[in-house]
């Protein structure tokens, strides 16, 4: 791809790459599109670790401290000091437990009974785990002679002072958490979080809670949204929803970009009469594209409005939800700094039904993945319809055909996306 193509050059003159078209990009070309004008938000902020978990690195953290810092036993056992390797009595002379501060020394001959973690003496160059001993009076037996510095952790053996331990860019779940603790790092610099204005368009659409009419639906992409955004952890600002006015849609889309990261739109991207969004943002912005070649999910576009990215996602509840989460959810973490987001794998499993699809298009079917004669199946949920929002409840993965392919028999192998490592 050509790195000097630019957003503006693209919206200005859609025809200057023949594998460019604004109105049928390909989904794995849209996601290579997409990627190269997304740069990771730069502002940061110093923040305790108790409130770090899901925010994003911001500077590389660097070891003030070895881990361990002492030399300990990683068994419970007798810390020995042998010179012969036959030898196996050893005269008890202490006990070493964890947390102690002594400073104990064993010569030749001599043992001490030791704890997990607890502090290596002087002179001990093995720790024999207790089931592999036996005592009698003040003399230890070990069955055979250890190797040399069996079962002691060395200091520094897991971490050394200035080495890098965590890099800018990655994800912090309770691991690194646990592990800046561990150092008694308790401040760290993270990238601030995304501020993502959202809304809905349609005036057809209602909030929850109030009496449909006939002819109106109830908002669900907008709650779907949020729940969403909650679950990336980000700033998110709710203009509710916006009414089928060019005027409005317009001012809504200018006031956004002045104060957010990101914006996101449901529906309005389509071609019916009342569908203003192409319009206005053709005036305001730049727009990659307006339609990609998936299902459910067509009428979907990203683009950016001064400064600020936009994604219009479908309207149709399971197409925005689709479209969020395979190419709005990736943009999103590359925007927080996420360094250490990968797509989530597929793999191949058996179907235990047909597949309906026609030649054209990727499709994401929800599916059940499940258990039959001890090997790992797969079935669509049903009903495949971009209304159908339980064929999400009810789905734990999204079946991926390719464009190229059609009707699908029973017993062939498909490429599925487990839920659990997408949303």
């Amino acid at each position: 791809m050509n790195n000097k193509i630019t957003l503006k050059n693209l919206a200005n003159d859609p025809g200057c790459l023949s594998e460019y078209d604004p109105n049928s990009m390909d989904f794995d070309l849209a996601q290579k599109w997409i990627s190269q004008f997304i740069s990771p938000i730069d502002q940061k902020e110093i923040i305790s670790i108790n409130d770090a978990l899901d925010r994003v690195i911001a500077d590389d953290i660097k070891s003030t401290s070895n881990v361990p810092n002492y030399d300990n036993s990683a068994m419970d056992g007798y810390a020995i000091n042998y010179v012969e390797n036959d030898q196996l009595k050893f005269t008890i002379v202490g006990s070493v437990f964890a947390g102690s501060l002594n400073n104990l020394a064993i010569k030749p001959g001599e043992a001490v009974e030791i704890m997990t973690g607890g502090k290596i003496p002087s002179g001990a160059n093995a720790v024999v785990p207790v089931e592999l001993t036996s005592i009698s009076n003040q003399t230890v037996t070990i069955n055979k002679a250890p190797k040399y510095l069996a079962n002691i952790r060395k200091i520094g053996e897991d971490i050394s002072i200035g080495q890098i331990i965590l890099k800018a860019g990655k994800y912090l779940r309770p691991a690194e958490i646990g592990l800046l603790a561990s150092l008694g790092i308790s401040k760290i610099s993270v990238f601030k979080k995304l501020t993502v204005v959202y809304f809905s368009t349609g005036d057809e659409v209602v909030e929850v809670g109030r009496e449909l009419q006939s002819g109106q639906v109830y908002d669900s992409n907008h709650y779907t949204i949020g729940a969403m955004l909650d679950s990336l952890h980000v700033n998110k600002i709710d203009y509710k929803n916006v009414a089928d006015n060019k005027e409005k849609i317009k001012e809504n889309l200018l006031n956004a970009s002045e104060e957010a990261d990101v914006i996101i739109s449901s529906g309005g991207v389509s071609v019916g009469k009342a569908d203003f969004m192409k319009e206005v943002l053709s005036e305001i912005g730049e727009i990659l594209f307006w339609k990609l070649a998936i299902k459910p999910g067509r009428p979907l576009a990203y683009g950016k409005i001064k400064n600020t990215h936009y994604f219009g996602l479908p309207g149709n509840p399971v197409s925005a939800m689709i479209t969020f989460y395979q190419m709005v959810q990736p943009a999103l973490k590359k925007l927080m700094g996420n360094t250490s987001y990968f797509p989530p794998p597929t793999f191949k499993v058996r179907t235990n039904s047909k597949i309906f699809k026609k030649p054209g298009r990727v499709e994401f079917q929800r599916g059940i993945l499940f258990k039959e004669n001890n090997a790992w199946a797969v079935k669509p949920t049903g009903n495949q319809g971009s209304g159908i929002l339980s064929s999400m409840s009810e789905a734990n993965c999204f079946i991926i055909l390719s464009k190229e392919q059609g009707l699908i028999d029973e017993n062939e192998m498909v490429s599925i996306q487990y839920l659990d490592g997408v949303v």
